[in-house]
Order: structure tokens, then sequence, then C-alpha cells
């Protein structure tokens, strides 16, 4: 989406009326999503993926265009996202898990992979994935995070991936002359 005028003043103090702003639309309608989820904290995941779900339907998804990938937990995360994004055929992906800290430094060596890995997916495939991955320090913190008073991290991590989606796709329409679609 591109915004001129008024409708684009959103920056306060900042003239914007002859600026050019690129938004991704928030139409799922006639794309495809793969969402991977963890079934690793499943108390806590179930929350994030049913709330990632209703965000892409409420946005036009229908239900044959989503696929739901299980993996053990947040370390599978990456290769599942790397296989669906080889095969291609996806608008967008979202990376579903929580992580939970313990006693020892397996949670930092688990969440700085994870997210490392999905990173590196978005990167190489030029893919958007919406990151939903959760790294806590208890349960409490987890719970809040997936429809407790901090909202649903399912529904952000999914809505940023159909945002990022809307946006990829008009930033390859104009092409590399950078003219307006």
């Amino acid at each position: 989406m591109v915004a001129r005028g008024p409708s684009a003043a959103r920056c306060v103090g900042v003239e914007t009326h002859m600026m050019e702003i690129l938004e991704g639309r928030l139409d799922a309608s006639g794309k495809r999503f793969a969402i991977v989820a963890a079934r690793f904290n499943s108390r806590v995941v179930e929350p994030l993926l049913a709330a990632a779900i209703d965000c892409l339907q409420r946005h036009g998804a229908k239900a044959d265009d989503i696929v739901v990938v299980r993996v053990p937990g947040a370390w599978e995360v990456p290769m599942a996202l790397e296989e669906l994004a080889a095969a291609g055929g996806y608008d967008a992906l979202v990376a579903l898990a929580v992580v939970i800290r313990g006693e020892t430094p397996h949670f930092d060596f688990i969440c700085k992979e994870c997210s490392h890995g999905v990173a590196r997916v978005a990167s190489s495939y030029r893919l958007p994935v919406g990151f939903g991955v959760l790294t806590c320090d208890n349960s409490s913190q987890a719970v809040e995070r997936a429809g407790g008073k901090a909202g649903n991290k399912g529904w952000e991590a999914a809505h940023a991936a159909l945002e990022m989606a809307g946006l990829v796709a008009d930033l390859r329409s104009r092409g590399n002359t950078g003219e307006r679609p």
C-alpha cells in the first residue's frame, strides 16, 4: 500500500504530504501460510496457535490456505521453517514455541539458536516469518503472553507475518526501478 497526503501523516511533527510511505496490507485472502508450532509447553503454545489461526482467518485466509506443522520443541522450529520455505508456495510463515528458563544454561542455547535459525530462514529465502517464540523467565510470564494481560503473541506474530507478506509483495511489484506500482 502506498500512502500519500494527510492519511500518510503519522509522524508527529514531520511533514509527509509529499512523501511516499509503503505499508503492508492486512489482507490474507488468496495467500498461503504455514505455522510451525512446538508441542513442548503445549499448555501455552495451544492458545498462541489458536490466536495465530484466528488472526489469519479474520483477515481473509481460508482454512485450507493455512498449514500447521507440529514439531517437538523450539530447537526444531527453524528446521521445519527451512523445509517449508525451500518447498515454496507460502506467502509467509509463523514460528510458535515457548521456552521457559530453568536452572541451567540450556535455556540460553535454545533461545539463541531458535531465534537465529528463524532469522536465517527469513533472510535466506526472503520470506516473512512471524516470530512468536516466547522466551520467559517463568510459566506466569508465558501464560500472560498467550492471552493474558500482555495480549497474545501468537496473534501478533501472525499479524506481523501477514503485514510483511503484503509489504514484500508490493515491494517486489515495484521491481528494481523504484517506480510506483
